[in-house]
């Protein structure tokens, strides 16, 4: 118990700079006191007692403003930066050296009831503030999901997510062309979409005001 305690504390001092001690990490670091907060909560949930573990991971929420359900499986060396608004579900799973900020959600879509109904998250991701990721869907390893963003389709090894639908970026180092960036996220984001359109316009105008000057310049001359 006393080693995980130690591991638990050594991950926030190696990934926050702001970390000067170790007693200021215990002291004032809600993530820290979320993960343990979850850590005994599931302990009692794989126990069986389903009421008391809700109801510590319900003071947890209340003490450090991140819900973490008692039913979730998370890895070694989590680290939950500021922390204030993450939400994690149920069926949720996460992966070792896991890195999420503030206002993250690991949700589900509100369709699926009972089996495996929120995402599992690989080894070594990293998720921005304010990230959604919805739905039984898997997130691979070394994947890194922007800030804002929101996921709903499963994501590979190796990459970088983002926007609203998530959209695949980057892949193993690799920026991805429109054509794949589309692919992947099924719909387009409107904001690019509103870009490319106002693109469009201007290169339309552009054109129609060079043929005026053109016209201009035969009657002057």
């Amino acid at each position: 118990m006393f080693r995980r305690l130690r591991s638990e504390i050594q991950v926030f001092l190696e990934r926050d700079p702001a970390a000067r001690s170790v007693l200021e990490v215990v002291a004032c670091y809600p993530g820290l006191h979320a993960i343990l907060f979850h850590r005994l909560a599931h302990w009692i949930w794989k126990k069986g007692l389903r009421l008391m573990a809700r109801f510590l991971s319900q003071v947890s929420r209340f003490l450090t403003g991140i819900e973490i359900h008692p039913g979730a499986r998370v890895g070694e060396r989590f680290f939950i930066d500021h922390g204030s608004g993450v939400v994690i579900g149920e069926t949720a799973e996460i992966g070792d050296d896991v890195l999420i900020y503030q206002g993250v959600t690991l949700g589900g879509t509100g369709k699926e009831k009972g089996g495996k109904r929120h995402p599992t998250i690989g080894d070594r991701v990293t998720l921005g503030v304010g990230a959604v990721v919805l739905g039984p869907i898997t997130i691979g390893h070394d994947v890194r999901i922007g800030a804002g963003s929101v996921v709903v389709k499963p994501v590979p090894d190796n990459c970088t997510v983002v926007g609203v639908p998530g959209r695949i970026a980057r892949m193993e180092g690799r920026k991805l062309t429109d054509d794949e960036l589309l692919a992947h996220g099924n719909l387009p984001d409107p904001e690019v979409q509103l870009i490319r359109e106002m693109q469009e316009r201007v290169s339309e105008l552009a054109e129609r005001l060079r043929v005026l000057e053109m016209q201009v310049r035969d009657k002057v001359g």
